[in-house]
C-alpha cells in the first residue's frame, strides 16, 4: 500500500466523545444517563439511514435536527419527563461534546510530516463549526467536509466521494479514521484505505471485510506515514 498523502477523521464518536452528554443526563436523570446516551446515538443513527434510504432522500433533514428528534424518542423510550430547559441543555452539551485528549497531538504530528487533514462528518456546517472551534482545532485541519452538502449520511458512496472532490486525491491515497466500525468498513467499500479506532473493546462487523487497520487511539493514524 502505497502512503497516503491525506487523513480524514469521522468527527462524532472519533474525534468526539458523544456519550460525554451522559454526565449531564446523569444530572438530570439520575440512573438514566448512560442508557440515554447509547439510546440516543443508535436513534440518531438510525435515524441518519432512514432520510437517506427513503424516496431517495426526500425526507432529508439536517443532523441537529436528527439529534434533536433522537432525543426526544429517547426520552419517550425511557419514560423520561424531557422539558424544554432541560431539550436546550442537553442539546447544547451535544453541540460542545468533549474532544479526545491525543487529538490535538496526532494532528499537529500529521501536519508536520505536510499531510494534509480534515474532518468527513454526518455532522452539519454549523455543529462542526463549533466543535472544531471549542476543542481548539481550527488551524490543524485543511478540510471539514459535511454531508448535508450532498444531503445523504453516511454510508452513502455520495457521502465519502467528498473526501477525493475536496483533496483532488485518488480514495486510495487518503487514509480515513473512525471509532464506529459501521463507518470504517463502508469507507473501505468505498476504496479508503482504514483505521478502525476501536476505543471500547467492541467486535469488528462480520460481514466479511476487515479495515486495513486497527487501534485503540488515534495516535495509530500516524502508522500509516
Amino acid at each position: 500500500m502505497e502512503k497516503p498523502k491525506a487523513v480524514l477523521f469521522d468527527a462524532y464518536g472519533t474525534l468526539f466523545d458523544v456519550y460525554s452528554v451522559g454526565l449531564l443526563a446523569e444530572q438530570l436523570f439520575p440512573g438514566q444517563g448512560a442508557a440515554l446516551g447509547v439510546l440516543w446515538r443508535d436513534k440518531q443513527i438510525e435515524y441518519t439511514r432512514l432520510v437517506t434510504t427513503s424516496d431517495n432522500g426526500l425526507h432529508y433533514r439536517p443532523f441537529w435536527e436528527l439529534t434533536r428528534a433522537a432525543l426526544r424518542y429517547a426520552c419517550k423510550r425511557l419514560a423520561l419527563a424531557l422539558t424544554p430547559a432541560g431539550e436546550e441543555r442537553l442539546m447544547n452539551q451535544y453541540r460542545h461534546l468533549s474532544a479526545f485528549p491525543e487529538n490535538k497531538e496526532v494532528l499537529s504530528a500529521l501536519k508536520d510530516k505536510g499531510v494534509v487533514t480534515g474532518i468527513l462528518s454526518n455532522g452539519d456546517p454549523d455543529m462542526l463549526g463549533v466543535a472544531v472551534r471549542s476543542a481548539g482545532l481550527e488551524g490543524l485541519l485543511d478540510h471539514v467536509l459535511s454531508v448535508d452538502s450532498v444531503r445523504k449520511y453516511k454510508t452513502h458512496p455520495d457521502a465519502y466521494a467528498l473526501g477525493p472532490r475536496a483533496t483532488g486525491l485518488e480514495a486510495r491515497q487518503i487514509a480515513f479514521v473512525s471509532c464506529n466500525a459501521w463507518d470504517a468498513l463502508a469507507a473501505t467499500w468505498y476504496g479508503y484505505p482504514t483505521l478502525w479506532v476501536n476505543r471500547y473493546q467492541l467486535p469488528f462487523e462480520e460481514l466479511d471485510t476487515q479495515p486495513t487497520r486497527t487501534g485503540s487511539s488515534l495516535r495509530d493514524a500516524l502508522a500509516f506515514f
